[in-house]
This record gives structure tokens, C-alpha cells and sequence, in this order.
């Protein structure tokens, strides 16, 4: 009993401990709200009109801001469906045996009829012991949350969740409009910052408040904007932080452009179909998290000739139909199947249009 209580001690206290970056950007956010409505437009600010204009522009930013910021952290990551989870008896099958090659039999013959084509580096199933599942495609285990999560990007202690299928779309959008949250600031704020060092400000607190608003607002847009700029590279390329640091292997090897279908088809696998949707954290994203359409499947003669065909039914479902039957939301979760059909060629073309950029960042957090 008392080794039990003492691991629910420790894994409260570090539940406690994951919210304090969470606390320390919603302390910051609490300030510049009170330093910028209340120091600088209201005390500070002369002319009505432009009290006025910063007020309204200043609040319609604020308020999708946190809005995206609270549905990245508040959104639960999707785990893999029932249908990639062993039953009790292959549970059992696969603990009687001992060696490697006999339990990839055991793994093969069950995601025979699953929409997987990823593979470890050397070729075997990609199977997570703790959760004692079949990993689907772009499926990582996260050691923070204990749990596989679909389509992982990266575990964001910034936001105390793990940034994936279900809350990627929110996570773009809360860089995104904290990116022009901290540029407005810095824009608005500019002159007055001038008029402090040239004493045109009256000596009251307000002016110390323009200054460090200045000051955080300039820096931490420097740092958004490197991290906005590089998950934009990451949509274009249809890639998550995993997999741009270490790329996906299919079968006939690893290959980082694997999942990438065109700048068009890979901004509305994140964003969607309807662009008016684009700018609100609400989902929107295509696709079920555990299939994905993939530029390869013709290099491989064990794979379907496309992203749906020659799969049973029930398991990829046809056009306009989800894998599995039941969506993260129906009226706007669909598989990209929407379009006619993508082949390697197609989506190679796309991307010799294009290019490819390759900046150097590093993931926060994964296992």
C-alpha cells in the first residue's frame, strides 16, 4: 500500500508541477491585458478615436487569442480506436511467444486488414507495449501522458498537453494570433515607448508599464515568429515535428515526404475543406486520425493502388466516409478521398513546384 500512495503523491504533485508554464502565460497574458487596456489606452491615450480603434482591434485579437489558447490545452488528444488494440486472446497468443520473428507473425496477420503502412526502421509492426496496441500511421507513444496519440506532433509543456490530430489546427491558430497579439502590442505601444525616453510621458506608473510592455511584447515576437514560421513549413510539407527530425519508414524504407500530397491537399488536411472555418479554433480538420492518404502506396505491391481501395470494408470506409465508422465530428471530420484521387505523380509534381526549405528547430518533448 505504501508504494502505491507514494506514486499518487508523486504523479499529483506532478500534475501540479505541469501547470506552471500554463500559470506563468496566463499570468503574463493577465498583465499586458491590464498594463495595455488600462495604462495605456485609458490613462495614457489623448485622442478618442485611437483610444477607441486599439481598444476594438486590440479585444477581437485578445479574444480569439485565448480562445485558441484555451482549446489547445483543453482539447484531449485522440487515442488510437478500438479496432488497433489487441483483444484478450491475441494478448495472450503474443505473451507465449518467445522470439521476435514469431510475434511479428502474430502482428502482421492482425494489421493485415488495418490501414497501416508505416514501419519501424528495420521493418517490423510498429507496436507499443504499454498500451498494448498496433500504432496506426504518424502514432507516437507519449511519455508525459502515458498514451498513444494520434498523429503526434510534440508534448507542449507551454500548454500541459500533447499536441496532435485532435488539437493540432488549435495549436497553429494559438501561435497564430499570439504572434499578432505581441506584434499589435509592439506597434501600438511604439511611440509611447519613444515618448518615455524622451520625457513625454507624465511621471506616473503607466509609463513603467509602456516600457516592460514594450520590451515583452517585442521579444516574445521574435520567438513566436520563428516557431510560426516553422510549423507553417510544417503544414506545407504535411510532416509533424517527429517526423521532420526523424522521417516515417514504409516498407520500402523511410521517406520524410511520404504523407505529403501538395501545398493545397496538406493545408486542408489540417485546416479543412471550408475556408471560413480556417480562422476559428474549432475543428475542422479532415481525416479520422488513423488513416492517412500517403504519395507511396503505388511503390509498394502490398498496398492499395490508392488511399482507399482494395481495403475490406468497414476498416477504410469508401468516398465521403470515415475510418473508423465513428468521427472526432461528424459534420466536418471526412477523409480527403473528397478530392477524385492523388497519385505519386501528381503529388511529386506539387512539390517540385514548390520546393523544399529544411530550417534547423528541435522538438520539445517526446518519446
Amino acid at each position: 500500500m505504501a508504494p502505491s500512495g507514494s506514486r499518487n503523491v508523486k504523479r499529483g504533485c506532478q500534475r501540479v508541477l505541469y501547470w506552471i508554464p500554463v500559470l506563468f502565460i496566463t499570468l503574463i497574458v493577465a498583465w499586458s491585458y491590464y498594463a495595455y487596456v488600462l495604462q495605456l489606452c485609458i490613462e495614457s491615450i489623448e485622442d478618442i478615436g485611437e483610444k477607441i480603434v486599439y481598444l476594438l482591434v486590440y479585444h477581437v485579437i485578445f479574444i480569439m487569442f485565448v480562445w485558441a489558447y484555451w482549446q489547445t490545452i483543453f482539447t484531449k488528444p485522440m487515442n488510437p480506436l478500438k479496432e488497433f488494440h489487441l483483444s484478450y486472446s491475441d494478448k495472450e497468443l503474443l505473451e507465449r511467444e518467445d522470439r521476435g520473428e514469431s510475434q511479428q507473425e502474430i502482428l502482421r496477420r492482425l494489421a493485415k486488414d488495418l490501414p497501416i503502412y508505416t514501419r519501424t526502421n528495420s521493418g517490423a509492426i510498429r507496436f507499443c507495449d504499454r498500451c498494448q496496441l498496433l500504432k496506426p500511421d504518424r502514432c507516437h507513444h507519449c511519455s508525459v501522458c502515458d498514451k498513444c496519440i494520434l498523429k503526434m506532433d510534440h508534448h507542449c509543456p507551454w500548454v500541459n498537453n500533447c499536441v496532435g490530430f485532435s488539437n493540432y489546427k488549435f495549436f497553429m491558430l494559438f501561435l497564430a494570433y499570439s504572434l499578432f497579439y505581441c506584434l499589435f502590442i509592439t506597434a501600438t505601444d511604439l511611440q509611447y515607448f519613444i515618448k518615455f525616453w524622451t520625457n513625454g510621458l507624465p511621471d506616473t506608473q503607466a509609463k513603467f508599464h509602456i516600457m516592460f510592455l514594450f520590451f515583452a511584447a517585442s521579444m516574445f515576437s521574435v520567438s513566436l515568429a520563428s516557431l510560426f514560421a516553422y510549423h507553417c513549413w510544417l503544414v506545407c510539407k504535411n510532416r509533424s515535428t517527429l517526423e521532420a527530425v526523424r522521417a516515417p519508414a514504409f516498407r520500402h524504407g523511410t521517406d520524410k515526404n511520404g504523407f505529403s500530397l501538395g501545398f493545397s491537399k496538406n493545408l486542408r488536411q489540417v485546416f479543412g475543406d471550408e475556408m471560413r472555418y480556417w480562422p476559428l479554433p474549432i475543428f475542422s480538420s479532415l481525416g479520422d486520425g488513423c488513416s492517412f492518404p500517403t504519395c507511396l502506396v503505388n511503390q509498394d505491391p502490398e498496398q492499395p493502388s490508392s488511399p482507399t481501395g482494395h481495403i475490406p470494408a468497414g476498416k477504410i470506409a469508401a468516398e465521403g466516409h470515415q475510418f473508423p465508422a465513428k468521427p472526432l465530428r461528424g459534420s466536418q471530420s471526412r477523409l480527403l478521398t473528397s478530392t477524385p484521387s492523388w497519385t505519386e505523380s501528381d503529388a511529386a509534381a506539387d512539390k517540385d513546384r514548390k520546393g523544399t526549405t529544411n530550417p534547423g528547430m528541435t522538438i520539445e518533448n517526446e518519446t
